[in-house]
């Protein structure tokens, strides 16, 4: 399992966080040891007014332990875990609490020491407790059989998305082929007769006009493509002006692609808008199944506890009527027969225990399977509208590059100098006779100087 540690302070809101119903589904707490409080904000209290006798500020030693998410975990692979933190930290004996949390169908655990050694009034000293941490966490993985993740193995191959939203796969964007581009275009020229009816044809199709540099009449595609009017519907540039009028009546190429760009940003923040109205509304039915199965699960255990223990005190007065009173009582005592039934009794407590325990892990297997099937579902979703959103903003970064004006290539020193005109023959002459030599020769020159 992966085992976070911090050292910090904070021990009310700590607390407060451990108890947060809001953010999670089920909130057990499983131990509180060598605190005067059995609460968890008073207990951590506690350790803070301890630490006021010392100059420590970080007097907790915090640890979350993340087991894989589809591993069923008993709660005595988590103790192991707890009491190896203990040993490897020389937290022995230290106050501890131990919280249990369930949420979106995974079910983990946090552990929470004082640092504070209420005898010598000094705070436990933790040197490299984060690589204690990595080598206790590879040894739970291969003691448990868990497949580790891959950044465990080696922390150079550490994958920085192990802590954040695994990224979403998109699917590639098939481009527009210059012959469908040829068919839109004459497509557009047919059906219209005049200049207004072309303009709309287009900009149906996401085309806009403009005037070309050089061209006359260009078409600008949503991709910020220029162009030839003529060239992709096949007519001639008299017939193009003829219909369309002069190219000076539009816009230039730059303003086009500006409004292009405004126009597409418009629509693309619309779109982003109903994709987000549309994931609330598909996310709607399953978020109060969700909240259905929480409530649910919740009076399953509540009935399970209550029924154990109820169970749990019927048994404890049996066991409690074993032993003799009054003269029996001393006799019991003094022939050994309540040694013996002391021992039988614990033997059946211990056994009680463990069953109840079993009980309980088993109920909660069972709802985190319910709660992992239907979390499936919840992720089906999210990774549907994830895609969807991450198109949507690849567009939006499109339609932010349409409107900058095209960088111009830096022409290299080498190509500046071939393409530079080779001088005549009457001005070689010329120069021989002012004597001027030629640039070629004072090269060579120089290259002999150094050799």
């Amino acid at each position: 399992m992966i085992l976070k540690a911090s050292q910090r302070g904070g021990g009310k809101q700590l607390g407060l966080h451990l108890m947060k119903m809001e953010d999670n589904e089920h909130v057990e707490v499983h131990e509180i040891r060598g605190f005067v409080s059995d609460d968890i904000v008073a207990a951590l209290k506690e350790a803070y007014a301890v630490s006021k006798g010392t100059r420590c500020k970080q007097f907790l030693f915090s640890v979350s332990l993340n087991p894989p998410p589809l591993e069923r975990v008993g709660v005595d692979v988590f103790e192991n875990a707890i009491a190896r933190i203990e040993e490897k930290n020389g937290l022995k004996d230290q106050p501890r609490i131990v919280v249990f949390h369930e949420k979106e169908g995974r079910r983990h655990a946090h552990a929470v020491w004082s640092r504070i050694d209420a005898e010598t009034m000094t705070a436990k000293n933790l040197p490299f407790f984060k690589n204690k941490m990595r080598d206790l966490s590879r040894e739970l993985y291969l003691e448990n059989g868990w497949k580790m993740p891959r950044g465990l193995m080696n922390s150079r191959e550490a994958d920085p998305r192990n802590f954040t939203l695994k990224e979403w796969q998109q699917a590639k964007r098939m481009g527009v082929d210059a012959r469908d581009l040829k068919v839109v275009m004459r497509e557009c020229w047919a059906v219209s007769d005049s200049k207004a009816a072309f303009v709309l044809a287009l900009k149906a199709r996401g085309i806009t006009l403009a005037k070309g540099d050089r061209r006359g009449h260009v078409a600008i595609t949503s991709e910020g493509e220029v162009l030839s009017v003529a060239r992709y519907t096949g007519k001639k540039t008299k017939d193009i002006e003829k219909r369309l009028g002069s190219p000076d009546a539009f816009p230039s190429v730059e303003a086009g692609k500006a409004q292009l760009a405004k126009d597409l940003r418009s629509n693309l923040l619309r779109l982003r808008q109903e994709a987000q109205e549309q994931k609330r509304r598909d996310l709607r039915p399953l978020d109060q199944s969700r909240l259905v199965m929480v409530q649910q699960h919740r009076d399953e255990r509540s009935q399970l506890r209550s029924k154990q223990e109820q169970r749990w005190a019927k048994e404890s007065s049996a066991r409690a009527s074993r032993f003799d009173r009054g003269v029996k009582g001393v006799w019991s005592r003094l022939s050994g027969k309540h040694t013996e039934t002391q021992k039988q009794n614990e033997r059946e407590a211990y056994e009680a225990l463990a069953r109840d325990r079993a009980q309980r892990q088993t109920l909660i297997e069972a709802q985190m399977k319910d709660r992992q099937a239907l979390q499936a579902q919840i992720k089906a979703v999210r990774d549907r509208h994830a895609a969807l959103f991450k198109e949507l903003r690849a567009d939006q970064q499109a339609a932010k590059q349409i409107a900058k004006p095209e960088a111009i290539p830096k022409v290299s020193r080498a190509f500046a100098q071939e393409a530079r005109p080779a001088p005549s023959t009457e001005d070689r002459i010329e120069r021989l006779r002012k004597g001027e030599r030629s640039p070629r020769a004072g090269r060579k020159r120089d290259l002999d100087q150094e050799r």
